[in-house]
Protein backbone atom coordinates (compact mmCIF):
# COMPACT_ATOMS: atom_id res chain seq x y z
CA UNK A 1 0.00 0.00 0.00
CA UNK A 2 1.14 3.38 -0.47
CA UNK A 3 2.14 5.18 2.30
CA UNK A 4 0.46 8.14 3.73
CA UNK A 5 1.56 11.41 5.84
CA UNK A 6 -0.43 14.92 6.20
CA UNK A 7 0.52 18.88 5.05
CA UNK A 8 1.09 21.47 7.17
CA UNK A 9 -2.30 22.27 9.52
CA UNK A 10 -2.33 25.61 7.78
CA UNK A 11 -1.66 24.34 4.01
CA UNK A 12 -4.33 22.02 5.00
CA UNK A 13 -7.26 24.04 5.80
CA UNK A 14 -6.59 26.01 2.70
CA UNK A 15 -6.21 23.17 0.44
CA UNK A 16 -9.77 21.95 2.13
CA UNK A 17 -11.51 25.50 2.01
CA UNK A 18 -10.45 26.13 -1.28
CA UNK A 19 -9.71 23.35 -3.82
CA UNK A 20 -12.04 21.81 -5.95
CA UNK A 21 -12.56 18.10 -5.81
CA UNK A 22 -10.48 17.50 -9.17
CA UNK A 23 -11.85 14.16 -11.72
CA UNK A 24 -10.37 13.20 -14.55
CA UNK A 25 -12.38 14.72 -16.91
CA UNK A 26 -10.96 18.33 -15.62
CA UNK A 27 -7.54 17.42 -16.15
CA UNK A 28 -5.93 18.62 -19.13
CA UNK A 29 -5.37 16.33 -22.27
CA UNK A 30 -1.13 15.71 -22.57
CA UNK A 31 0.51 17.32 -25.78
CA UNK A 32 0.80 15.69 -29.02
CA UNK A 33 2.98 16.25 -31.62
CA UNK A 34 0.22 17.43 -33.93
CA UNK A 35 -1.05 20.44 -31.09
CA UNK A 36 -0.74 24.02 -31.83
CA UNK A 37 2.17 25.70 -31.54
CA UNK A 38 3.24 27.40 -28.45
CA UNK A 39 5.53 28.02 -26.03
CA UNK A 40 7.70 25.05 -25.13
CA UNK A 41 6.53 22.54 -22.60
CA UNK A 42 7.96 19.50 -21.22
CA UNK A 43 5.67 16.32 -21.65
CA UNK A 44 4.53 14.62 -18.23
CA UNK A 45 7.08 12.32 -16.46
CA UNK A 46 5.78 8.83 -17.19
CA UNK A 47 6.18 6.25 -14.33
CA UNK A 48 8.40 3.26 -14.27
CA UNK A 49 6.48 0.09 -15.69
CA UNK A 50 5.89 -2.79 -13.78
CA UNK A 51 7.50 -5.76 -14.20
CA UNK A 52 5.25 -8.67 -15.77
CA UNK A 53 6.17 -11.98 -13.56
CA UNK A 54 4.39 -14.76 -12.50
CA UNK A 55 5.77 -15.48 -8.82
CA UNK A 56 3.57 -18.58 -7.59
CA UNK A 57 3.90 -20.99 -4.34
CA UNK A 58 2.06 -23.96 -3.73
CA UNK A 59 0.40 -24.73 -0.68
CA UNK A 60 0.23 -28.27 0.04
CA UNK A 61 -2.81 -30.15 1.60
CA UNK A 62 -1.75 -33.53 1.38
CA UNK A 63 0.16 -35.18 4.43
CA UNK A 64 -0.21 -31.95 5.94
CA UNK A 65 2.62 -31.02 4.19
CA UNK A 66 1.74 -27.08 3.97
CA UNK A 67 -1.54 -26.17 5.83
CA UNK A 68 -3.54 -26.89 7.88
CA UNK A 69 0.04 -28.15 9.84
CA UNK A 70 -1.76 -30.98 10.87
CA UNK A 71 -4.99 -32.38 11.18
CA UNK A 72 -8.02 -31.70 14.54
CA UNK A 73 -6.88 -27.76 14.60
CA UNK A 74 -9.65 -25.14 15.01
CA UNK A 75 -10.58 -23.26 12.80
CA UNK A 76 -9.33 -20.00 14.34
CA UNK A 77 -5.94 -21.88 14.06
CA UNK A 78 -6.80 -23.51 10.58
CA UNK A 79 -7.21 -19.47 9.34
CA UNK A 80 -4.37 -17.90 11.08
CA UNK A 81 -2.10 -20.21 9.57
CA UNK A 82 -3.35 -19.57 6.06
CA UNK A 83 -3.46 -15.91 6.81
CA UNK A 84 0.15 -16.14 7.83
CA UNK A 85 1.28 -18.14 4.75
CA UNK A 86 -1.01 -15.45 2.66
CA UNK A 87 0.93 -12.55 4.15
CA UNK A 88 4.40 -14.55 3.89
CA UNK A 89 3.28 -14.10 0.23
CA UNK A 90 2.40 -10.47 0.17
CA UNK A 91 5.88 -9.88 1.84
CA UNK A 92 8.11 -11.54 -0.49
CA UNK A 93 5.95 -9.59 -3.64
CA UNK A 94 4.51 -12.90 -4.53
CA UNK A 95 1.41 -12.27 -7.10
CA UNK A 96 -0.21 -15.57 -6.55
CA UNK A 97 -1.22 -19.32 -4.08
CA UNK A 98 -2.05 -22.46 -5.25
CA UNK A 99 -3.92 -24.26 -3.00
CA UNK A 100 -4.34 -28.14 -3.03
CA UNK A 101 -8.16 -28.37 -2.62
CA UNK A 102 -8.47 -31.94 -3.71
CA UNK A 103 -5.59 -33.82 -2.67
CA UNK A 104 -7.46 -37.94 -2.79
CA UNK A 105 -10.89 -37.21 -4.19
CA UNK A 106 -11.58 -35.47 -1.15
CA UNK A 107 -12.40 -31.82 -0.41
CA UNK A 108 -10.85 -28.90 1.54
CA UNK A 109 -14.28 -26.78 0.34
CA UNK A 110 -17.88 -27.65 0.70
CA UNK A 111 -18.59 -30.32 -1.42
CA UNK A 112 -22.00 -31.95 -2.57
CA UNK A 113 -20.16 -34.78 -4.44
CA UNK A 114 -16.66 -35.75 -2.18
CA UNK A 115 -16.07 -35.79 1.56
CA UNK A 116 -14.64 -32.95 3.71
CA UNK A 117 -10.96 -33.95 3.93
CA UNK A 118 -9.10 -35.89 6.93
CA UNK A 119 -6.44 -33.35 6.34
CA UNK A 120 -8.47 -30.32 8.14
CA UNK A 121 -10.28 -32.20 10.88
CA UNK A 122 -8.62 -35.55 11.19
CA UNK A 123 -11.65 -37.75 10.23
CA UNK A 124 -12.94 -37.96 6.53
CA UNK A 125 -16.29 -36.60 5.91
CA UNK A 126 -15.73 -34.26 9.16
CA UNK A 127 -16.62 -30.41 8.43
CA UNK A 128 -14.64 -28.08 10.26
CA UNK A 129 -16.28 -26.98 13.51
CA UNK A 130 -17.08 -23.82 13.82
CA UNK A 131 -18.02 -24.44 10.58
CA UNK A 132 -16.49 -22.51 8.04
CA UNK A 133 -15.50 -23.45 3.65
CA UNK A 134 -11.59 -23.10 3.52
CA UNK A 135 -11.44 -22.49 -0.09
CA UNK A 136 -14.07 -19.48 -0.27
CA UNK A 137 -11.79 -18.20 3.03
CA UNK A 138 -8.92 -18.52 0.70
CA UNK A 139 -9.96 -16.76 -1.86
CA UNK A 140 -11.63 -13.79 -0.24
CA UNK A 141 -8.69 -13.02 2.07
CA UNK A 142 -6.21 -14.09 -1.15
CA UNK A 143 -7.83 -11.41 -3.02
CA UNK A 144 -8.10 -8.76 -0.65
CA UNK A 145 -4.08 -8.89 -0.71
CA UNK A 146 -3.72 -8.60 -4.16
CA UNK A 147 -3.40 -12.24 -4.89
CA UNK A 148 -4.73 -14.41 -7.06
CA UNK A 149 -6.09 -17.72 -5.87
CA UNK A 150 -5.76 -20.92 -7.67
CA UNK A 151 -7.48 -23.74 -6.94
CA UNK A 152 -4.86 -27.42 -7.08
CA UNK A 153 -6.38 -30.50 -7.82
CA UNK A 154 -5.25 -34.02 -7.73
CA UNK A 155 -7.02 -35.69 -11.36
CA UNK A 156 -6.72 -39.67 -10.36
CA UNK A 157 -5.42 -40.33 -6.46
CA UNK A 158 -7.97 -42.14 -3.99
CA UNK A 159 -6.50 -42.58 -0.82
CA UNK A 160 -2.66 -42.07 0.96
CA UNK A 161 -0.77 -44.11 3.10
CA UNK A 162 -1.01 -41.86 5.77
CA UNK A 163 -4.99 -42.00 5.78
CA UNK A 164 -5.79 -42.84 9.50
CA UNK A 165 -9.38 -42.80 9.35
CA UNK A 166 -11.93 -44.89 7.48
CA UNK A 167 -13.36 -43.28 3.86
CA UNK A 168 -16.44 -41.49 4.39
CA UNK A 169 -19.73 -43.00 2.78
CA UNK A 170 -19.65 -40.44 0.18
CA UNK A 171 -16.03 -41.20 -1.08
CA UNK A 172 -15.53 -42.63 -4.07
CA UNK A 173 -13.93 -45.87 -2.91
CA UNK A 174 -17.21 -46.62 -1.77
CA UNK A 175 -19.80 -45.04 -4.04
CA UNK A 176 -18.19 -46.44 -7.16
CA UNK A 177 -15.20 -49.04 -6.00
CA UNK A 178 -14.85 -51.18 -9.11
CA UNK A 179 -12.67 -47.73 -10.97
CA UNK A 180 -10.83 -47.34 -7.22
CA UNK A 181 -7.93 -49.54 -7.51
CA UNK A 182 -5.55 -50.60 -4.70
CA UNK A 183 -1.92 -49.58 -6.18
CA UNK A 184 0.85 -50.32 -3.97
CA UNK A 185 -0.03 -48.14 -0.81
CA UNK A 186 -2.62 -45.90 -2.73
CA UNK A 187 -6.09 -45.51 -4.19
CA UNK A 188 -5.93 -45.13 -7.52
CA UNK A 189 -8.99 -43.94 -9.69
CA UNK A 190 -8.65 -46.27 -12.85
CA UNK A 191 -7.99 -43.44 -15.38
CA UNK A 192 -8.84 -46.13 -18.42
CA UNK A 193 -12.74 -46.07 -17.10
CA UNK A 194 -14.81 -42.86 -18.53
CA UNK A 195 -16.80 -42.16 -15.59
CA UNK A 196 -13.71 -41.85 -13.76
CA UNK A 197 -12.82 -38.65 -16.37
CA UNK A 198 -16.56 -37.30 -16.19
CA UNK A 199 -16.34 -37.60 -12.32
CA UNK A 200 -13.16 -35.62 -12.08
CA UNK A 201 -14.64 -32.85 -14.45
CA UNK A 202 -17.52 -32.42 -12.40
CA UNK A 203 -15.50 -31.47 -9.71
CA UNK A 204 -13.71 -29.23 -11.15
CA UNK A 205 -16.36 -27.65 -12.85
CA UNK A 206 -18.31 -27.15 -9.83
CA UNK A 207 -15.80 -25.69 -8.27
CA UNK A 208 -15.33 -23.17 -11.28
CA UNK A 209 -19.09 -22.18 -10.95
CA UNK A 210 -19.33 -21.27 -7.06
CA UNK A 211 -15.86 -19.85 -6.83
CA UNK A 212 -14.50 -16.29 -7.68
CA UNK A 213 -10.74 -18.72 -8.73
CA UNK A 214 -8.58 -17.00 -10.71
CA UNK A 215 -6.91 -20.65 -12.09
CA UNK A 216 -7.64 -24.56 -11.93
CA UNK A 217 -4.24 -26.32 -11.60
CA UNK A 218 -3.19 -30.42 -12.07
CA UNK A 219 0.20 -31.52 -10.84
CA UNK A 220 2.64 -34.10 -12.55
CA UNK A 221 0.19 -37.49 -11.57
CA UNK A 222 -1.27 -38.88 -14.11
CA UNK A 223 -1.45 -42.98 -13.81
CA UNK A 224 0.68 -43.56 -10.87
CA UNK A 225 4.53 -43.70 -10.27
CA UNK A 226 4.98 -47.08 -10.35
CA UNK A 227 5.25 -49.45 -7.20
CA UNK A 228 7.24 -52.46 -6.31
CA UNK A 229 6.29 -55.39 -4.21
CA UNK A 230 8.39 -56.34 -1.56
CA UNK A 231 10.90 -58.38 -3.69
CA UNK A 232 11.33 -55.48 -5.34
CA UNK A 233 9.23 -56.58 -8.78
CA UNK A 234 7.56 -53.95 -10.44
CA UNK A 235 3.30 -53.77 -9.82
CA UNK A 236 1.73 -53.21 -12.58
CA UNK A 237 -1.36 -51.39 -12.85
CA UNK A 238 -4.41 -53.03 -12.44
CA UNK A 239 -6.22 -52.02 -15.08
CA UNK A 240 -7.35 -55.22 -17.18
CA UNK A 241 -11.02 -54.46 -16.99
CA UNK A 242 -11.14 -51.07 -18.37
CA UNK A 243 -8.55 -52.23 -21.53
CA UNK A 244 -10.99 -55.26 -21.97
CA UNK A 245 -13.81 -52.64 -22.26
CA UNK A 246 -11.77 -50.58 -24.48
CA UNK A 247 -11.02 -53.20 -26.95
CA UNK A 248 -14.30 -54.95 -27.09
CA UNK A 249 -15.54 -51.57 -28.17
CA UNK A 250 -13.07 -51.97 -31.12
CA UNK A 251 -10.75 -49.77 -30.18
CA UNK A 252 -7.30 -50.17 -31.87
CA UNK A 253 -4.47 -48.03 -29.71
CA UNK A 254 -1.89 -50.38 -27.84
CA UNK A 255 -2.44 -50.68 -24.63
CA UNK A 256 0.38 -47.57 -23.81
CA UNK A 257 -1.45 -45.49 -26.14
CA UNK A 258 -4.67 -45.75 -25.03
CA UNK A 259 -3.22 -44.95 -21.55
CA UNK A 260 -2.28 -41.81 -23.16
CA UNK A 261 -5.16 -41.17 -24.80
CA UNK A 262 -7.38 -41.13 -21.94
CA UNK A 263 -5.19 -38.50 -20.00
CA UNK A 264 -4.70 -36.33 -22.98
CA UNK A 265 -8.96 -36.54 -23.39
CA UNK A 266 -9.04 -35.59 -19.58
CA UNK A 267 -6.35 -32.38 -19.67
CA UNK A 268 -8.39 -31.10 -23.34
CA UNK A 269 -11.92 -31.64 -21.65
CA UNK A 270 -10.67 -29.87 -18.58
CA UNK A 271 -9.48 -27.14 -20.92
CA UNK A 272 -12.40 -26.33 -23.01
CA UNK A 273 -15.23 -27.12 -19.69
CA UNK A 274 -12.99 -24.34 -17.82
CA UNK A 275 -13.43 -21.91 -20.32
CA UNK A 276 -16.72 -22.54 -21.25
CA UNK A 277 -17.91 -22.11 -17.25
CA UNK A 278 -15.54 -18.86 -16.83
CA UNK A 279 -13.55 -17.50 -19.58
CA UNK A 280 -11.27 -16.06 -17.53
CA UNK A 281 -10.25 -18.65 -15.10
CA UNK A 282 -6.95 -19.65 -16.24
CA UNK A 283 -5.87 -23.65 -16.86
CA UNK A 284 -2.46 -24.95 -15.80
CA UNK A 285 -1.05 -27.82 -16.08
CA UNK A 286 2.82 -28.92 -13.67
CA UNK A 287 3.86 -32.06 -15.59
CA UNK A 288 7.38 -34.01 -14.71
CA UNK A 289 9.69 -31.68 -15.69
CA UNK A 290 11.40 -34.19 -17.93
CA UNK A 291 8.93 -35.36 -20.81
CA UNK A 292 11.26 -38.18 -22.20
CA UNK A 293 15.18 -38.49 -21.73
CA UNK A 294 17.22 -37.37 -24.83
CA UNK A 295 15.25 -34.20 -25.08
CA UNK A 296 17.29 -31.87 -25.18
CA UNK A 297 20.27 -34.19 -25.76
CA UNK A 298 21.81 -33.93 -22.95
CA UNK A 299 18.94 -34.97 -20.74
CA UNK A 300 18.40 -38.40 -18.90
CA UNK A 301 16.68 -39.88 -16.46
CA UNK A 302 12.62 -40.64 -15.98
CA UNK A 303 10.58 -41.37 -18.86
CA UNK A 304 7.38 -39.71 -18.07
CA UNK A 305 6.08 -40.34 -21.09
CA UNK A 306 6.62 -44.12 -20.84
CA UNK A 307 5.72 -44.40 -16.76
CA UNK A 308 3.14 -41.62 -16.13
CA UNK A 309 1.36 -41.86 -19.89
CA UNK A 310 2.08 -38.33 -19.77
CA UNK A 311 2.66 -36.62 -22.95
CA UNK A 312 3.08 -33.41 -21.77
CA UNK A 313 5.05 -32.06 -24.98
CA UNK A 314 1.54 -32.29 -26.54
CA UNK A 315 -0.68 -30.61 -24.35
CA UNK A 316 1.75 -27.50 -24.81
CA UNK A 317 2.10 -27.72 -28.65
CA UNK A 318 -1.92 -28.17 -28.57
CA UNK A 319 -2.64 -25.28 -26.54
CA UNK A 320 -4.63 -27.08 -23.84
CA UNK A 321 -3.29 -24.49 -21.36
CA UNK A 322 -2.86 -21.17 -20.16
CA UNK A 323 0.14 -21.56 -18.32
CA UNK A 324 2.78 -24.20 -18.04
CA UNK A 325 4.67 -25.15 -15.04
CA UNK A 326 7.36 -28.08 -15.91
CA UNK A 327 8.49 -29.00 -12.45
CA UNK A 328 12.03 -28.32 -12.82
CA UNK A 329 13.25 -29.77 -9.52
CA UNK A 330 17.38 -29.93 -10.28
CA UNK A 331 20.41 -27.88 -10.13
CA UNK A 332 21.26 -25.74 -12.84
CA UNK A 333 24.60 -27.34 -12.97
CA UNK A 334 23.54 -30.98 -12.87
CA UNK A 335 23.91 -31.53 -16.39
CA UNK A 336 21.93 -34.31 -16.93
CA UNK A 337 18.73 -33.02 -15.49
CA UNK A 338 19.94 -28.93 -15.72
CA UNK A 339 17.29 -26.73 -14.50
CA UNK A 340 18.39 -24.04 -17.59
CA UNK A 341 18.93 -26.44 -20.15
CA UNK A 342 15.41 -28.30 -19.39
CA UNK A 343 14.01 -24.43 -18.89
CA UNK A 344 15.02 -23.36 -22.86
CA UNK A 345 13.63 -27.19 -24.68
CA UNK A 346 10.30 -26.41 -22.70
CA UNK A 347 9.91 -22.99 -24.43
CA UNK A 348 10.96 -24.22 -27.84
CA UNK A 349 8.01 -26.45 -27.60
CA UNK A 350 5.59 -23.39 -26.53
CA UNK A 351 4.44 -23.11 -30.11
CA UNK A 352 0.91 -21.77 -28.91
CA UNK A 353 2.97 -18.88 -26.93
CA UNK A 354 1.01 -20.17 -23.54
CA UNK A 355 2.80 -18.55 -20.38
CA UNK A 356 5.87 -20.76 -19.51
CA UNK A 357 6.33 -20.59 -15.28
CA UNK A 358 8.30 -23.19 -14.32
CA UNK A 359 8.40 -25.08 -11.09
CA UNK A 360 11.62 -24.88 -8.40
CA UNK A 361 11.78 -27.23 -5.50
CA UNK A 362 12.56 -24.29 -3.34
CA UNK A 363 12.12 -26.65 -0.45
CA UNK A 364 15.70 -28.23 -0.87
CA UNK A 365 17.25 -24.38 -0.23
CA UNK A 366 18.69 -24.88 3.12
CA UNK A 367 18.08 -28.73 3.78
CA UNK A 368 20.08 -30.78 5.75
CA UNK A 369 22.42 -33.31 4.20
CA UNK A 370 24.39 -33.77 0.80
CA UNK A 371 20.88 -33.37 -1.17
CA UNK A 372 20.55 -30.09 0.11
CA UNK A 373 20.95 -26.78 -1.54
CA UNK A 374 21.88 -22.79 -1.09
CA UNK A 375 19.80 -20.72 -1.05
CA UNK A 376 21.74 -18.64 -4.40
CA UNK A 377 20.66 -21.85 -6.66
CA UNK A 378 16.55 -20.66 -5.98
CA UNK A 379 17.68 -16.68 -7.38
CA UNK A 380 20.41 -18.38 -10.15
CA UNK A 381 17.57 -20.34 -11.28
CA UNK A 382 14.68 -17.29 -11.35
CA UNK A 383 17.80 -15.05 -12.92
CA UNK A 384 18.21 -18.17 -15.46
CA UNK A 385 13.93 -17.90 -16.28
CA UNK A 386 14.12 -13.83 -16.57
CA UNK A 387 17.25 -14.20 -19.23
CA UNK A 388 15.35 -16.86 -20.95
CA UNK A 389 12.89 -15.05 -23.74
CA UNK A 390 9.52 -16.85 -23.36
CA UNK A 391 10.07 -17.84 -19.93
CA UNK A 392 7.97 -15.44 -17.37
CA UNK A 393 7.92 -16.72 -13.85
CA UNK A 394 8.36 -19.15 -11.89
CA UNK A 395 6.51 -21.26 -8.90
CA UNK A 396 7.72 -22.78 -5.74
CA UNK A 397 7.19 -25.95 -4.19
CA UNK A 398 6.23 -25.33 -1.31
CA UNK A 399 4.77 -22.80 1.13
CA UNK A 400 6.68 -23.80 4.32
CA UNK A 401 9.72 -22.95 2.75
CA UNK A 402 9.20 -19.05 3.40
CA UNK A 403 8.41 -19.82 6.71
CA UNK A 404 11.05 -21.83 7.69
CA UNK A 405 13.27 -19.61 5.92
CA UNK A 406 16.17 -21.65 5.21
CA UNK A 407 19.77 -19.66 4.70
CA UNK A 408 17.97 -16.34 4.93
CA UNK A 409 15.79 -17.61 1.80
CA UNK A 410 13.00 -15.27 2.16
CA UNK A 411 15.31 -11.97 3.06
CA UNK A 412 17.28 -12.48 0.30
CA UNK A 413 14.76 -12.80 -2.47
CA UNK A 414 13.11 -9.58 -0.64
CA UNK A 415 15.82 -8.26 -1.34
CA UNK A 416 17.15 -9.42 -4.57
CA UNK A 417 14.98 -10.64 -7.45
CA UNK A 418 11.96 -10.06 -5.50
CA UNK A 419 12.54 -6.40 -4.36
CA UNK A 420 9.97 -4.78 -6.75
CA UNK A 421 6.21 -5.58 -7.32
CA UNK A 422 5.40 -7.52 -10.16
CA UNK A 423 1.61 -8.19 -12.09
CA UNK A 424 0.78 -11.61 -13.94
CA UNK A 425 1.37 -11.48 -17.47
CA UNK A 426 -1.37 -11.49 -19.61
CA UNK A 427 -3.02 -14.29 -21.53
CA UNK A 428 -4.31 -12.80 -24.13
CA UNK A 429 -5.66 -15.41 -25.87
CA UNK A 430 -8.37 -15.39 -23.56
CA UNK A 431 -8.98 -11.78 -23.62
CA UNK A 432 -7.04 -8.82 -25.00
CA UNK A 433 -9.28 -5.99 -24.21
CA UNK A 434 -7.79 -4.12 -21.80
CA UNK A 435 -10.28 -2.27 -19.55
CA UNK A 436 -11.28 1.52 -19.59
CA UNK A 437 -9.12 3.89 -17.55
CA UNK A 438 -10.61 4.09 -14.07
CA UNK A 439 -12.03 7.75 -12.82
CA UNK A 440 -9.98 9.71 -10.60
CA UNK A 441 -11.32 12.29 -7.92
CA UNK A 442 -8.97 13.83 -5.68
CA UNK A 443 -9.75 14.63 -2.32
CA UNK A 444 -7.68 17.43 -0.97
CA UNK A 445 -5.89 17.52 2.72
CA UNK A 446 -8.37 18.73 5.28
CA UNK A 447 -8.77 19.21 9.30
CA UNK A 448 -11.63 18.39 11.12
CA UNK A 449 -13.15 19.62 14.39
CA UNK A 450 -14.34 16.83 16.18
CA UNK A 451 -17.96 17.94 18.07
CA UNK A 452 -16.59 16.96 21.37
CA UNK A 453 -12.51 16.88 22.87
CA UNK A 454 -9.84 18.52 22.27
CA UNK A 455 -8.05 17.06 19.59
CA UNK A 456 -7.87 18.02 15.93
CA UNK A 457 -8.24 15.54 13.64
CA UNK A 458 -6.40 15.25 10.35
CA UNK A 459 -7.25 13.65 6.86
CA UNK A 460 -4.28 12.96 3.98
CA UNK A 461 -4.75 13.92 0.51
CA UNK A 462 -6.37 10.99 -1.02
CA UNK A 463 -8.00 9.61 -4.79
CA UNK A 464 -10.63 7.64 -4.99
CA UNK A 465 -10.92 5.69 -8.11
CA UNK A 466 -13.45 4.48 -9.77
CA UNK A 467 -14.12 1.85 -12.85
CA UNK A 468 -15.60 2.61 -15.67
CA UNK A 469 -19.09 1.86 -16.69
CA UNK A 470 -18.99 -2.19 -17.79
CA UNK A 471 -15.65 -2.32 -16.78
CA UNK A 472 -14.40 -4.76 -13.72
CA UNK A 473 -11.42 -4.94 -12.96
CA UNK A 474 -9.29 -6.70 -10.79
CA UNK A 475 -6.61 -4.85 -9.28
CA UNK A 476 -5.41 -0.94 -9.59
CA UNK A 477 -1.64 -0.10 -10.07
CA UNK A 478 -0.85 3.21 -8.14
CA UNK A 479 2.15 5.21 -9.04
CA UNK A 480 2.42 8.30 -7.32
CA UNK A 481 5.25 11.02 -8.10
CA UNK A 482 7.03 13.37 -5.15
CA UNK A 483 9.55 15.69 -6.62
CA UNK A 484 11.06 15.57 -2.86
CA UNK A 485 12.26 12.17 -3.62
CA UNK A 486 14.83 12.73 -6.38
CA UNK A 487 16.59 9.34 -6.04
CA UNK A 488 13.17 7.76 -6.08
CA UNK A 489 10.54 9.83 -7.26
CA UNK A 490 7.87 6.85 -8.07
CA UNK A 491 5.79 4.99 -5.34
CA UNK A 492 4.15 1.87 -6.84
CA UNK A 493 1.38 -0.11 -5.27
CA UNK A 494 -0.61 -2.82 -6.60
CA UNK A 495 -3.81 -3.12 -4.59
CA UNK A 496 -7.11 -4.93 -4.85
CA UNK A 497 -9.63 -3.41 -7.58
CA UNK A 498 -12.23 -3.49 -4.65
CA UNK A 499 -10.23 -0.62 -2.92
CA UNK A 500 -11.41 2.43 -3.94
CA UNK A 501 -9.60 5.05 -1.21
CA UNK A 502 -6.10 5.93 -2.27
CA UNK A 503 -4.23 7.99 0.91
CA UNK A 504 -0.92 9.77 -1.04
CA UNK A 505 2.27 10.55 0.68
CA UNK A 506 3.42 14.04 1.72
CA UNK A 507 4.98 16.00 -0.79
CA UNK A 508 3.09 14.17 -3.91
CA UNK A 509 2.87 16.02 -6.79
CA UNK A 510 1.39 13.24 -9.26
CA UNK A 511 -0.46 10.07 -9.42
CA UNK A 512 -1.23 7.95 -12.01
CA UNK A 513 -3.57 4.58 -11.61
CA UNK A 514 -4.34 1.69 -14.38
CA UNK A 515 -6.95 -1.00 -14.37
CA UNK A 516 -5.85 -4.46 -14.50
CA UNK A 517 -8.70 -6.87 -15.58
CA UNK A 518 -8.55 -11.10 -14.75
CA UNK A 519 -6.32 -11.81 -17.95
CA UNK A 520 -3.88 -9.13 -16.93
CA UNK A 521 -5.15 -6.24 -19.56
CA UNK A 522 -4.14 -3.17 -18.53
CA UNK A 523 -5.78 0.15 -19.29
CA UNK A 524 -4.45 3.40 -20.67
CA UNK A 525 -3.54 5.12 -17.59
CA UNK A 526 -5.47 8.13 -15.62
CA UNK A 527 -3.18 11.06 -14.50
CA UNK A 528 -3.79 13.30 -11.88
CA UNK A 529 -1.85 16.84 -11.12
CA UNK A 530 -1.81 17.21 -7.32
CA UNK A 531 -1.98 20.72 -6.12
CA UNK A 532 1.52 21.81 -4.86
CA UNK A 533 1.24 23.12 -0.89
CA UNK A 534 1.53 26.70 -0.46
CA UNK A 535 5.05 27.78 0.45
Amino acid sequence: MVASSNFQLCVVALLLAAAPRLTLSQVSPQPTAAAPAGPATSAPANPPPIRREFRGVWVATVGNIDWPSRRGLTTAEQQAELITLLDSAVSLHLNAVLLQVRPAADALYASKIEPWSEFLTGTEGQAPSPWYDPLAFAVKEAHARGLELHAWFNPYRAGTPDQRSRHAANHVSRTMPAVVKKYGPYLWMDPGEPSVRRRTVRVVLDVVRRYDIDGVHIDDYFYPYRENDRRGREIAFPDARSWRKYRSAGGQLSRDDWRRHNVDLLVHELYTGVHDVKPWVKFGVSPFGIWRPGNPPSITGFDAYVQLYADSRQWLREGWVDYYTPQLYWPIADTPHSYSTLLHWWVDQNVRQRNIWPGQYTNKAGANGEHGWRAQEIIDQIDSTRATRGASGNVHFSGRAFLENPDSLHERLRAGPYSDLALVPASPWLDSIAPAAPLLTLHPAGVQLPANGPDTLHTPMRVTISAAKKSAPFLWTVRTRSDTMAATPWTTAIIPATEDRVPLPSGATEVVVTAIDRAGNESAPARLTLPSPAP
